[in-house]
């Protein structure tokens, strides 16, 4: 896949990996779907960026004698989830259109 159309999937995915709660970096790997490649290099980066953008909130807490990041959305983090659900005909309409000019 492109990695700028990939960029789009990627922020969307991590997004939906705390829709209903709070996460950690490990748990999100785990969620995401293995045709994506995510790897620990791409995804801090990318936390980092949400963040930034206030997408997303971190909270530290001890776990097992050791400090752990936790991510969750934020109210904004949820309307850009919306808006990037509420791209779905479009993002169908795109693949349809590509998928039917490469079969005619």
């Amino acid at each position: 896949m492109d990695a700028q159309l990939k960029r789009g999937f990627l922020d969307a995915c991590v997004l939906a990996a705390m829709a209903k709660g709070e996460s950690y970096g490990y748990q999100i790997i785990k969620d995401m779907p293995d045709s994506l490649g995510m790897s620990e290099s791409t995804l801090y980066p990318l936390l980092k960026r949400l963040e930034t953008k206030k997408l997303i909130e971190v909270r530290k807490a001890e776990y097992n004698g050791r400090l752990r990041k936790y991510y969750s959305l934020t109210n904004a983090g949820h309307e850009a989830l919306e808006e990037f659900l509420s791209s779905r005909k479009e993002i169908h309409d795109v693949l349809d259109y590509v998928a039917g000019m490469v079969r005619e």
